[in-house]
């Protein structure tokens, strides 16, 4: 899940909403493309001089407006019209801007067609470098911010994307950080065109001076990185401007990540501490910015990609030990997801799982609803009323934003499960295909019904907790010792809500009829947000920025008691 936290307030519900007649129209011209275009047109409004209304939209309550209209072979010159049936977030139609000035822009997030190796085509926005971003992913058309009036009487608009997204230059490789590319027969199969896993690989003090040492494997799952974020070579500049994070209520917080980065750095090359590789993955997908690192019907052989194509290619180029005692994984939000998942899918392969905020690992507790028995996600109902349920929460129990309109966000971004965001990847990962070629629906987008058909096959292929349970006489020997999950007791998308139902589980392990213990460990961060990974000796505001070190005692502690004799341990230097 991406964090997302800032407090800020739009009341647009709280004011009088006007008709508006006006005709808008988006179109591009030749010079931009000379062939029909597909995918989606945003229009976008804004009353925050600050930034491009592209900048600007997000599920936060400091979010400005967009409204989305899908195309399928737009001309050059054709114009779209934007009218009171787009899908609108926060306000539901255009019909209810409240009338006066807005900076206006319209974005075509480009689509390509994809025909698939299993038989199906489909339109979806390919990655493009950016982590699936529609409003940096190069290549897409916008228009340049005007300044309009909204309300009756106004005069038309008529926008045309004249501004296209530039390419995004690639990282260079340093002494320390190197990165690798291959295309995957496995997910150019299914999608029916090339395509590519990428890894970015933080090297140990004296890979160059060391070439015959072979090195353990720290795989650090997450969303899409582009670099290793907590890793600076230099000490913090001097003259950077003290920014604010509103999700931490820090002043300063971008100082402190490049101060705690340096100090990263000096600890990873000191003298004695453990040199070992730390791989973070870049597997983009149409759908999102990462694919959950398992095999899935709508978004692809993903998990197998990964284990049998690119890791061998990271352990072979950068000489990782390549055997299931040398490898670990860790991770936050969906990387805690995927940790686990992935030290389950493939139990032989690691050596334990260090698994942080994760998404739902049991969807009796998916967010605030029980797949299995609620009949909606949107509310709870009651002898007469409806009750709204959060989608998100500040550390004080205020809802940030609901289900509800977090779902009317992504259904402005995109229909058919296009939005690039955090539902529509879930439904897509754990989903079945549908009968378009596109996701099935876990639950209606309008009226928040649940399918519990589709919820069925959700609790069969990647409800994780059900999947230990139906399995651990099997699994469970394989998983002794290598299970450790954190999480906030007030984690912001209510995530330790599922974490409870897996514990509840695990402490079962061990005792009569219930095979063996799982000898890891399940921790609470008491008042603590997305995405307490385990210390509780700091905020979560710092302990975030340590992942790449903070489970190595753990980790060596792992590797002395279960390395085979007679193992590699050339990395000991």
């Amino acid at each position: 899940m991406r964090p997302s936290i800032r407090l800020c307030a739009l009341l647009f519900a709280a004011i009088a909403p006007v008709v508006s007649a006006q005709t808008i129209t988006v179109s591009f011209p030749a010079s931009r493309s000379l062939s029909p275009l597909d995918g989606r047109v945003l229009f976008l409004l804004s009353n925050d001089p600050s930034a491009e209304p592209r900048m600007q939209i997000d599920d936060t309550g400091g979010t400005q407006m967009v409204f989305g209209v899908t195309v399928d072979g737009l001309k050059p010159g054709q114009t779209v019209a934007i009218g009171n049936s787009a899908a609108g977030y926060p306000v539901r139609s255009l019909q209810n801007v409240p009338a006066g000035d807005y900076t206006v822009q319209a974005v075509l997030n480009i689509y390509e067609t994809f025909h698939r190796g299993d038989g199906k085509t489909v339109k979806l926005a390919p990655d493009r470098g950016e982590g699936q971003h529609w409003n940096l992913a190069p290549g897409n058309l916008y228009s340049t911010p005007r300044k309009m009036h909204i309300g009756p009487g106004a005069p038309p608009i008529d926008l045309t994307l004249d501004q296209v997204i530039g390419p995004i230059a690639p990282q260079p490789d340093t002494k320390y950080v190197r990165h690798v590319r291959i295309q995957s027969a496995l997910l150019t199969k299914f999608w029916g065109r090339p395509m590519y896993l990428s890894a970015i690989v933080l090297l140990p003090e004296g890979f160059d001076e060391h070439p015959n040492a072979h090195y353990p494997e720290m795989v650090f799952e997450g969303h899409y990185p582009d670099d290793v974020p907590d890793f600076r070579t230099t000490p913090p500049d001097p003259d950077l401007k003290p920014d604010y994070s509103d999700r931490f209520h820090l002043a300063g917080y971008n100082r402190i990540q490049q101060q705690e980065a340096y100090e990263e750095y000096k600890k990873w090359i000191s003298p004695g501490f453990p040199r070992v590789l730390v791989i973070q993955i870049q597997h983009a997908n149409p759908f999102y910015d990462d694919s959950y690192a398992v095999n899935s019907a709508n978004v692809g052989p993903y998990g197998d990609a990964i284990e049998t194509e690119l890791m061998p290619a990271v352990e072979k180029q950068f000489r990782g030990i390549g055997q299931g005692w040398a490898r670990f994984l860790y991770g936050g939000s969906t990387g805690g997801w995927e940790s686990l998942a992935v030290q389950m899918f493939y139990p032989d392969r690691y050596n334990g799982a260090f698994v942080a905020c994760p998404d739902p690992v049991d969807f009796h507790a998916y967010m605030t609803t029980d797949l299995y028995k609620d009949p909606n996600m949107f509310y709870i109902q009651g002898a007469v009323k409806q009750i709204e349920q959060p989608a998100m929460r500040d550390y004080l129990g205020h809802t940030l934003i609901s289900v509800r309109d977090n779902v009317a966000y992504e259904a402005a971004l995109g229909d058919h499960g296009r939005s690039g965001e955090q539902f529509d990847i879930w439904q897509a990962v754990f989903g079945p295909l549908g009968d378009d070629g596109y996701p099935q629906p876990i639950f209606d987008k309008e009226t928040g019904v649940i399918d519990h058909k589709t919820a069925a096959y959700w609790h069969d292929h990647y409800d994780l907790n059900a999947i230990l349970q139906r399995d651990w006489d099997t699994l469970g020997p394989k998983l002794q010792g290598k299970l450790h999950l954190y999480v906030g007791s007030d984690d912001t998308y209510f995530l330790n809500d599922a974490v409870y139902l897996m514990e509840d589980f695990l402490k079962t392990t061990g005792t009569p009829g219930h095979g063996v213990p799982y000898e890891g460990e399940v921790k609470y961060g008491p008042r603590a947000e997305h995405c307490w990974n385990g210390d509780p000796s700091l905020p979560n505001a710092y302990s975030r920025l340590h992942y790449n070190t903070m489970y190595l005692p753990q980790i060596m502690d792992r590797i002395a008691k279960t390395a085979p004799v007679g193992a590699d341990m050339s990395w000991k230097y």
